[in-house]
């Protein structure tokens, strides 16, 4: 996945005159009752705020505050004012906080926090609330997504300043808050490794204008396919024509592997097999059969887990294959083997999608609007979510339990935070 990484430019939603912690009157006001609704202005039209901040790397259960503050109702120019409709919750935001991942962000005060700080989060759909002078291709009621990694999205409200160059504007229409949110990443980086290692598309054309006995198109492996990057590779792979092997973990119970096997079936996998099944010794001769022994060969293999999983994708691969690491979920080390480099010509690639989007900007949106278009379609399904719902009253704990659970234990969906009354 994307690396976040908040700069701060990205932070800058102010200066400590329009951006202080919550200004509080002389009488304190009582408690919202359920017939009340929350004022989303506070004293001199100041807009309030809360947003996830650390000030130290570890577990977020431990490291997370909720911090309020206010947003001037004065704009600098330039910038727009947002608010938060939904924001994923990805591994790799949690490695952020943890400070185990590629980048590290910077701490600021510029959020009015007691200790310099940084908001994790680097997807989110936003609705543009007002706008500064000066600002062109942005207007009330756009929805936006950040248009580069680290931009800190797990905030109720942000003002953006120079906001046309961090925010990317989508075309709301047939679309989710969820949809949108969840674009920018897993979908965006199943796409591109799909297309930008191997030609498997081309390959495949040419299999069939040269009229070669082939019985579908080009092959490609992965492991952690029932990941959001996972179901999004099955999907693409169906609609360019693609097949895919495709590994995933087992269930607690063999019911719950086979429903599992079954919806990826159901998305355009060609095969699915458990971890185990995939490193039995029987796979080879499976995989013989698949590919009619090597004349349809596999040059594609997808890891994020490492390990004993990507020794096995290194053994399936054809000569001349790449395998393309993005992920490391086992924690387990995986050394280059010297062997297959040398007798079978492999390739090995690492992938960071933030990195790729920094050196193609255009690329990506264009990347974006198509997959936004798949979408609006039915042709291209989102991956499943678990919605956590964060309102202006919702604890402290309900938030940092939902970012600490990410990476724990078989989730039923990427957890999603789904804003309502802020």
């Amino acid at each position: 996945m994307a690396a976040p990484r908040l700069t701060s430019k990205a932070l800058r939603l102010p200066t400590s005159k329009l951006l202080r912690p919550a200004l509080t009157t002389a009488t304190p006001r009582a408690a919202p009752t359920l017939t009340q609704k929350r004022h989303l202005t506070g004293p001199y039209g100041y807009h309030q705020s809360k947003a996830l901040t650390f000030s130290s790397f570890g577990e977020p259960i431990d490291v997370l505050s909720l911090h309020t503050h206010s947003i001037s109702p004065t704009l600098p120019s330039g910038s727009v004012l947002v608010r938060t409709l939904a924001a994923p919750v990805n591994p790799a935001d949690v490695n952020t906080i943890q400070g185990t991942y590629g980048s590290k962000p910077p701490f600021t005060t510029l959020l009015g926090t007691a200790q310099p700080s940084a908001v994790p989060g680097n997807e989110a759909c936003f609705e543009v609330l007002s706008v500064g002078q000066g600002v062109k291709g942005l207007e009330k009621g756009d929805w936006v997504i950040p248009a580069k990694t680290g931009f800190g999205t797990f905030r109720t409200h942000a003002l953006v300043e120079e906001a046309e160059g961090k925010l990317m504007r989508v075309e709301r229409e047939g679309l989710t808050p969820v949809q949108v949110a969840t674009v920018s990443v897993n979908p965006c980086s199943a796409y591109r490794m799909l297309k930008d290692y191997v030609d498997l598309v081309g390959l495949s054309m040419r299999w069939y204008r040269e009229g070669k006995d082939v019985s579908g198109g080009a092959w490609f492996l992965q492991n952690g396919a029932n990941s959001g990057v996972g179901r999004a590779a099955v999907q693409f792979g169906r609609l360019w024509g693609l097949r895919s092997i495709n590994v995933v973990r087992e269930r607690e119970t063999p019911e719950e592997t086979e429903k599992l096997k079954e919806e990826l079936t159901g998305l355009g996998a060609n095969v699915v097999l458990t971890e185990q099944e995939f490193l039995d010794r029987s796979f080879r001769d499976r995989l013989g059969e698949l590919t009619k022994g090597g004349k349809e060969p596999l040059l594609l293999g997808m890891n994020c887990v490492g390990g004993k999983s990507a020794s096995a994708v290194v053994k399936a691969l054809s000569p001349k294959g790449c395998m393309v690491t993005y992920g490391g979920m086992s924690r387990q080390s995986f050394p280059f083997p010297t062997g297959p480099q040398i007798f079978k010509r492999l390739r090995f690639e690492g992938f960071w999608l933030s990195e790729w989007g920094k050196e193609n900007p255009e690329g990506k949106k264009k990347m974006i609007e198509d997959i936004l278009n798949l979408m609006r379609e039915g042709k291209f399904k989102e991956s499943p979510v678990q919605e956590v719902e964060w309102n202006w009253e919702t604890e402290e704990k309900t938030l940092k339990e939902a970012v600490q659970g990410t990476l724990g234990g078989f989730r039923s969906g990427k957890g999603v935070f789904v804003f309502g009354e802020t």
